[in-house]
């Protein structure tokens, strides 16, 4: 996750803040979302002792609102930062699976998947997707190193994305958004898959993802086994 969070920050403007194992990446260009405002640790006493500099870092840097990626077995970390004043905001699941094990479902003749690289076609889909204000999923831009992104289209209008970023022989998959009024239709497993089977043909080996609650049944028909939780502890200014 690190590597895609340095791409997402440094790509909107921001930078990724790093020590002791601990990456913290800072997003001005959206203070008040704390999923791109995030930390993700490999020892868990260094973030602990780490709680009130991060604090600090990202009130100097104007961002609203951050968040801590904790694993569901450190609880020592979860109290600690529910103890510094964060809550916890959501419980995702962290799913992989072989890439040769990919599940793709069957072609739908109305919807036109492509490949394309408009990063602001992308935002604008991940904020009415996911009842966004406009502007507050930033637009990435400079070197996106290896980010793929997919789009469908449903009568030459856009319904949806997907992306993979690639990392070592992995294969992560981001960006799933699907409108409204596409959903229903398997929109979002076919954009994914498609990604998918594309990674697959340049030789990765694996894909990781994030799941939603929503999204889990989806990416479980694809092949994606469960890992258990990721818990989102945010922290957020008053008001």
């Amino acid at each position: 996750m690190p590597p895609f969070w340095r791409m997402v920050a440094e790509g909107t403007g921001g930078r990724l803040w790093e020590r002791d194992g601990i990456s913290a990446a800072i997003v001005p260009a959206s203070p008040k979302r704390s999923f791109f405002n995030s930390v993700h640790y490999e020892d868990p006493q260094s973030l602990i002792d780490s709680i009130d500099e991060l604090a600090a870092l990202y009130d100097e840097s104007g961002i609203e609102a951050w968040t801590v990626w904790v694993p569901e077995a450190d609880t020592e970390v979860a109290a600690a930062l529910e103890s510094a004043g964060h809550f916890l905001d959501a419980r995702p699941r962290a799913m992989a699976m072989p890439l040769g094990d990919l599940r793709a479902p069957g072609p739908d003749p109305e919807l036109e998947i492509r490949e394309g690289s408009d990063f602001e076609l992308v935002s604008r889909l991940n904020e009415v997707a996911y009842g966004l204000p406009p502007g507050d999923f930033p637009v990435i831009g400079g070197d996106r190193g290896e980010l793929r992104t997919y789009f469908g289209y449903l009568d030459g209008e856009a319904i949806g994305c997907a992306g993979t970023f690639a990392r070592d022989e992995d294969s992560e998959l981001v960006y799933v958004a699907v409108l409204p009024e596409g959903r229903g239709r398997g929109i979002s497993a076919r954009l994914s898959a498609r990604a998918l089977a594309e990674a697959a043909e340049q030789g990765f080996e694996t894909t990781t993802l994030q799941a939603t609650k929503l999204g889990r049944p989806v990416y479980e028909k694809l092949g994606y086994g469960d890992y258990g939780e990721l818990q989102m502890w945010e922290r957020r200014k008053p008001g």
